[in-house]
């Protein structure tokens, strides 16, 4: 095997990685943005590395080679799904297609062989809440018996084309998609626990500074309440002062009501603004409670 040709692909998943922790810090501080969109951008990018990978592939033998096509379609579908991994799928099939030759329809449905795969175990990922060794594991399991089918389709020359390469393949697969996993649930995992810590900042500075706010309005709207109590006191019931009074209560009563939701603040949600004004705190919503925390 020639040890160069393996650095290449190596370099290539690597680029992906890089490629795949800026695109999901960019949309991390986005998040208004349609999450298909990042399917869109890391689907194009996964099925070009995998393309890259068709035109390089690695020197196992005399007039042997191997690529390793399927390891970025799987990775991204195991970590975004399968939108990412039919995009990145179809990328990589058109560029099958395109080469053509007897082996071509085996090619294209191994291809998408590799992406239906690494939608189920994304999927099966998601059920435990994060992807681990046993995931990718089965990942890589279930690609290498993916590409076997596909030599299959071919009949007596499938087999024998894949006799010589299925050691090398089977190596490439579990190294690739197995390290590649495990660098990619790093990323995912880093990108989390920032994101947690802003949010935990975020809410701590809101509602310090809510609860100042609340304390400072809080003393003079009891002077102003306590103010309009004893004025109403002096006045007939049903002249048009005491009707005035009356509304004054009713409004300061509501921003009594404003103050205990600043003291109760759990939570940052922001309420939709018109045109680009910037965004501002929904008080009613961060001070109610998150579903699955009230008894």
């Amino acid at each position: 095997m020639e040890f160069h040709h393996v650095m290449e692909a190596a370099g290539v998943i690597v680029l992906g990685l890089v490629f795949y922790s800026y695109v999901f810090r960019w949309f991390q501080a986005r998040a208004p943005l349609d999450p298909r969109v990042r399917h869109a951008v890391n689907g194009l990018a996964f099925g070009a590395l995998a393309v890259v990978l068709m035109i390089a592939p690695i020197h196992v033998g005399d007039g042997i080679f191997v690529d390793a096509r399927a390891v970025p379609i799987a990775l991204i579908a195991l970590v975004e799904g399968w939108p990412a991994g039919l995009l990145a799928a179809l990328v990589a099939a058109g560029y099958r297609a395109w080469l053509g030759g007897s082996g071509a329809v085996a090619g294209v449905l191994g291809i998408f062989g590799t992406a239906a795969a690494a939608g189920l175990i994304h999927m099966w990922a998601r059920r435990d809440r994060s992807f681990r060794a046993r995931h990718a594991a089965a990942l890589a399991g279930a690609v290498f018996c993916v590409t076997l089918a596909s030599f299959l389709l071919l009949g007596a020359r499938g087999i024998a084309l894949f006799e010589p390469v299925a050691l090398p393949l089977l190596v490439l697969v579990f190294v690739g998609i197995g390290c590649g996993a495990y660098l990619f649930r790093d990323v995912v995992e880093s990108h989390a626990a920032e994101a947690a810590r802003r949010e935990a900042a975020e809410l701590r500075a809101v509602t310090l500074l809510a609860r100042a706010a609340a304390h400072e309005i809080n003393n003079p709207l009891t002077i102003v309440v306590g103010g309009l109590a004893l004025v109403g006191k002096r006045l007939a019931a049903d002249s048009e002062e005491a009707q005035w009074i009356a509304r004054a209560t009713e409004g300061a009563g509501r921003i009594k009501d404003i103050v205990v939701r600043m003291n109760n603040i759990t939570q940052v949600a922001e309420a939709p603004v018109p045109g680009y004004l910037p965004p501002m705190l929904d008080i009613r919503k961060s001070s109610e409670e998150k579903s699955g925390e009230s008894s």
